[in-house]
């Protein structure tokens, strides 16, 4: 393989960080590119750190690699720093492992975790060489016989495709690990045969899980509503439904995760300990997403852990799922994890642990381990609108959960909420800053003065501004105007600063234009693909990092484009208006969202599915704890 650096030692010495783009990492996955097939590079479209905290990459990193065939290597944005060098030098970019250009793959799968990184895709197409689009490339094929990488995107995003439909040729809808393999298959047989990339394409469109937006045409009403959504042929799917793994003990995980050179955002040992949650927020698409729930085994995450510490030399432990504390098996593991972590000053992180999870019992068995700020979601100050969003979580439950917490410990607490829910007056969002007071006050009737830290409780209220999201029962809800969710956070930040202690309680809030803008992404359709790239063109790329974002140039390019970005964002969807992703099932059917839309205008709650089936349609499936 080749092992020069892409970049000469003046460029690295000159570029904030040059480890984010050496490679060589501990456990990164070195093959002979003459001993495989397939070349497949997995890009996150944000900062190296960023992207190597991802787990799914991990995970797909892991089983692709796991194939004698194929060599998967990694490759991320590079910062501003490098992307003016990398232009100015006429420097394609390229993967860490081989060092060698992106265009040179079979295959480049980009991760969708967040709209706001969209334009990232497109400095990672320019940097690379590729052509923007699928058109593009396949126009470039035709003509100059060169082929360029498979561009599939995966990832929450995928989930409405329309707005970067343009820039991708396919997208996997669903869990990574299950049509991969065939897909890969396939491109080798229409490779070896002499088949062109449209071929290709025609044929993995028909794959289950796979989408090809090629393939597919959509038409509108006057009003800008979409009318119809086909496909172009015969054979190709009218709905196609997302991947489920079944089994996610006999799947695969990576027992020896790349362990970067730098500081990560999340530099500890992850354990996926299930998929999927039951309580069913109306605001929450992953909830949605991810059903039904599965839970890894016991026994395999206590070996998983061990052989993870041994491979990483990580000093942290970290439970991942949406909601830890409803892992059936959370006290045995923990057990087991106590035990063993602290023979090696291992400590243990317990995060998505909803405030009624907080038992005394949980609390005393991580007394040992390193406190740091507990994260508590109230979601909405008043229980009127934590009805509205389905929360499941009474006042009384979250004073009594802050209490033990205090009882356990901890000091410091973090409260996020959201403004702009559907249907939210003045009252709730004064409600905030009475419920973090109440909060505060547990604290001092819990903690004896003398255990107190600089005698008081830190408490840190953040409030994002409420996005709704495709495949949610607020997917029908309009959404605030930047005007109105300033007007909100200004609201909240008086409410608290009456009532409360500014030494002991510190208020944050989002950008609201980011929010807005990020609305309109989320609920966009394939009219927005121009914008985006207009958008890129004028410089915006890093748009989720607030120095960068350029919220002008996005305005400039809405109107150059004739799109009006109000139209994603203010207005209440029809009952039966056809959404830019119902041609896509993530097996939550629509029905079922629709019932939860008119429950919450009523502010009527909906049981979790634990305590009763609410037959979402996830049970088609064959698995699923609670699923019926």
């Amino acid at each position: 393989m080749n092992s020069t650096l892409a970049l000469s030692d003046d460029i690295l010495m000159k570029v904030e960080k040059p480890e984010r783009y050496i490679g060589h990492e501990v456990n990164a996955v070195l093959k002979d590119p003459a001993q495989v097939s397939v070349r497949f590079v997995m890009c996150f479209p944000d900062v190296y750190e960023i992207g190597m905290s991802h787990l799914g990459i991990q995970i797909l990193y892991d089983m692709f690699n796991s194939f004698e065939d194929v060599w998967c290597e990694r490759v991320y944005s590079p910062w501003t720093d490098l992307d003016a060098v990398l232009r100015k030098e006429q420097i394609p970019l390229f993967a860490l492992e081989s060092q060698e250009p992106i265009k040179d793959f079979d295959f480049l799968g980009i991760t969708l975790q967040y709209e706001m990184c969209y334009t990232n895709i497109l400095q990672i197409l320019d940097l690379s060489r590729i052509p923007l689009t699928s058109t593009e490339r396949l126009r470039a094929e035709e003509e100059t016989g060169v082929r360029y990488p498979i561009v599939i995107g995966g990832g929450p995003c995928s989930y409405n495709p329309e707005p970067i439909a343009d820039f991708f040729d396919l997208f996997y809808i669903g869990e990574g690990e299950t049509r991969y393999r065939e897909l890969l298959d396939l491109y080798k047989s229409c490779r070896d045969a002499g088949l062109g990339r449209e071929e290709f394409l025609r044929r993995a469109a028909k794959v289950p899980g796979i989408y090809a937006p090629s393939m597919y045409d959509v038409t509108y009403h006057e009003d800008g509503t979409i009318a119809a959504f086909t496909p172009k042929e015969e054979g190709i799917p009218k709905k196609i439904m997302k991947e489920v793994v079944t089994d996610l003990t006999q799947t695969y995980y990576p027992k020896a995760p790349v362990v970067p050179y730098i500081k990560c955002t999340q530099d500890r040992v992850v354990l996926e300990i299930q998929r999927g949650c039951i309580r069913g927020c109306r605001f929450c698409q992953a909830g949605e997403l991810y059903r039904p729930v599965r839970e890894r085994d016991a026994g395999y995450l206590k070996d998983l852990a061990m052989e993870m510490l041994k491979n990483t030399g990580h000093e942290e432990v970290s439970l991942s799922s949406l909601s830890s504390s409803d892992y059936s098996k959370l006290p045995e593991l923990l057990d087991f994890l106590i035990e063993e972590c602290s023979k090696r000053h291992i400590n243990i992180s317990l995060p998505s642990l909803r405030i009624d999870a907080f038992s005394l019992d949980v609390m005393s068995k991580v007394q040992d381990v390193r406190k740091t700020s507990l994260t508590f979601a109230p979601e909405a100050g008043s229980q009127r609108l934590r009805n509205v969003i389905n929360k499941g979580l009474t006042e009384e439950v979250i004073l009594s959960g802050a209490r033990e917490a205090f009882l356990g410990g901890w000091t410091k607490v973090k409260l996020y909420f959201m403004l702009g829910h559907p249907g939210e007056t003045q009252e709730d969002i004064l409600a905030i800053g009475d419920l973090a007071n109440k909060i505060a006050a547990e604290f001092f009737d819990a903690v004896p003065k003398e255990n107190r830290v600089n005698g008081k409780v830190q408490i840190g209220v953040s409030t994002a501004f409420f996005v709704p999201k495709p495949f949610t029962a607020f997917q029908w809800a309009p959404q605030c105007t930047k005007e109105e969710f300033i007007e909100k956070a200004y609201l909240c930040r008086r409410g608290i600063s009456e009532q409360l202690n500014q030494k002991s309680i510190h208020y944050s809030w989002h950008d609201a234009d980011v929010s807005v803008l990020e609305g309109v992404l989320a609920r966009g359709d394939r009219k927005l693909c121009a914008v985006i790239r207009k958008a890129y063109e004028k410089g915006c790329f890093y748009d989720a990092w607030s120095e960068y974002f350029h919220y002008d140039k996005w305005m400039e390019s809405f109107e150059e484009c004739g799109v009006d970005p109000d139209f994603y964002v203010t207005r209440t969807r029809a009952d039966d208006e056809i959404f830019p992703w119902d041609f896509l099932s993530c097996g939550v059917n629509r029905g079922f969202l629709l019932r939860e839309w008119k429950r919450a205008q009523k502010g009527e709650i909906t049981e979790n599915c634990a305590a009763n089936c609410q037959y979402c349609g996830a049970g088609q499936f064959g698995v699923g704890l609670y699923c019926k």
